[in-house]
């Protein structure tokens, strides 16, 4: 078919919600992108742009939880005729487990099947779970599609998804899934489109850094490993989530501090991280800019960059030597120091950053003589949303009218 289909994407993080519309066929055109950022931290803002960036609408006030934002976005598209010409919504969903390996439609049975699968179960569903239920529920004449981040690396190796762990566990769901897989496969689409198709399949790290952060391994356009495991807490050090911790850390908490799984839960997820070695923020740019006047906010920085290198050298070590490194989220494509801190003391791998290139964010940031390239490339999970949501789509219309 190629008559043009109106997509709206909705793509909630630990702290902010992005919307985008697109416009699909043969081109792919994206009409609106809408941004709110600060969710559940009292203090929020909320930023709209037209096709050419020209700012529609920006405002800063508190949002409590995703559903607000996606409620807000939705009234805002209604007001001004955008709604009516929707013709799916995508909306990315973290965790698909072993059971979805692709995109699918969201049917009640699917949506239950969801439920189960987020944060703590049915009673406490993961936020964009919940944001999904509302729109649903406001758009039920939609077909709405779950696109799933754990999909893209569930092709890893069966030694790279196993845990040290009994056998049965793992025939019951214990692996590491990986995640930030739409966040990868857009990276990979970028570099292929700009830079060639040979660039996209060596090897490759991603480093995908925000208030969530993780790594992956790529050779041949495939996911080798990740340093997110079983759930989104796993590898890096992030915003308040712990990252890796030693098993014992948590048995200790439970039986030694005789806390309960959900207060432990609540330390490793949402006072941990940046903000727990920093008892600043969990802001990256807030630490940076105390950091030469708090030592607690330098050590923070400085940790993450720590845990960051570690992961980076292990995951050279399963590609067997290194093509790429790029960076990528709101870290790191805006955040000079912390790239710096991570390729320090990394030339042994033939990383050798261009420290003026890194000041300016530029695309590539290795020096020319570098025999690993560097990269800042911005990710673009919305448009990966998009494309799977309007295949869905388009798989559905052709279905009906057969």
């Amino acid at each position: 078919m190629s008559q043009a289909t109106q997509v709206l994407t909705v793509n909630c993080g630990s702290a902010s919600v992005k919307f985008a519309l697109y416009e699909m066929g043969l081109a792919e055109h994206r009409r609106l992108y809408g941004r709110c950022d600060g969710i559940g931290l009292g203090k929020g803002r909320c930023l709209l742009q037209d096709e050419g960036g020209r700012v529609l609408f920006e405002s800063s006030f508190g949002l409590p939880d995703p559903e607000t934002a996606a409620l807000r976005f939705l009234d805002w598209l209604n007001r001004h005729s955008f709604g009516s010409c929707i013709g799916g919504v995508g909306h990315r969903v973290v965790n698909g487990g072993m059971r979805f390996e692709r995109p699918v439609a969201i049917t009640p049975e699917i949506d239950e099947e969801l439920g189960k699968m987020g944060e703590s179960g049915p009673d406490n569903p993961a936020p964009e779970i919940r944001a999904m239920r509302v729109l649903r529920g406001l758009l039920p004449q939609l077909t709405h599609v779950a696109c799933f981040d754990t999909a893209f690396h569930r092709g890893m190796p069966p030694v790279a998804q196993r845990h040290p762990l009994p056998r049965e566990l793992s025939g019951q769901g214990i692996v590491r899934f990986g995640f930030h897989g739409l966040s990868c496969e857009s990276i990979l689409a970028t570099l292929a489109a700009e830079v060639g198709e040979g660039a996209s399949r060596g090897r490759i790290v991603i480093a995908h850094l925000g208030s969530s952060a993780s790594m992956a391994a790529f050779h041949g356009g495939r996911s080798l490993d990740t340093t997110m495991g079983f759930s989104p807490n796993g590898g890096l050090m992030m915003g308040t989530r712990s990252g890796d911790l030693c098993p014992g850390v948590l048995l200790y908490l439970l039986q030694g501090k005789n806390l309960s799984a959900a207060e432990v839960g609540n330390i490793v997820n949402k006072q941990s991280g940046l903000l727990g070695v920093s008892g600043v923020s969990r802001d990256m740019q807030e630490l940076l800019k105390v950091s030469p006047t708090n030592p607690d906010a330098a050590e923070a920085v400085a940790l993450f960059c720590y845990t960051a290198r570690k992961h980076l050298g292990s995951l050279a070590a399963v590609l067997g030597g290194l093509d790429t490194l790029v960076f990528s989220g709101g870290i790191g494509e805006n955040a000079p120091a912390v790239r710096k801190g991570i390729c320090e003391q990394m030339e042994f791998l033939g990383i050798r950053l261009d420290m003026a290139r890194n000041r300016q964010n530029a695309s590539v940031i290795s020096s020319g003589d570098s025999p690993v390239t560097v990269r800042v490339v911005a990710t673009n999970e919305e448009l990966m949303i998009a494309r799977a949501t309007d295949a869905v789509v388009r798989s559905l219309t052709q279905t009906t009218q057969v």
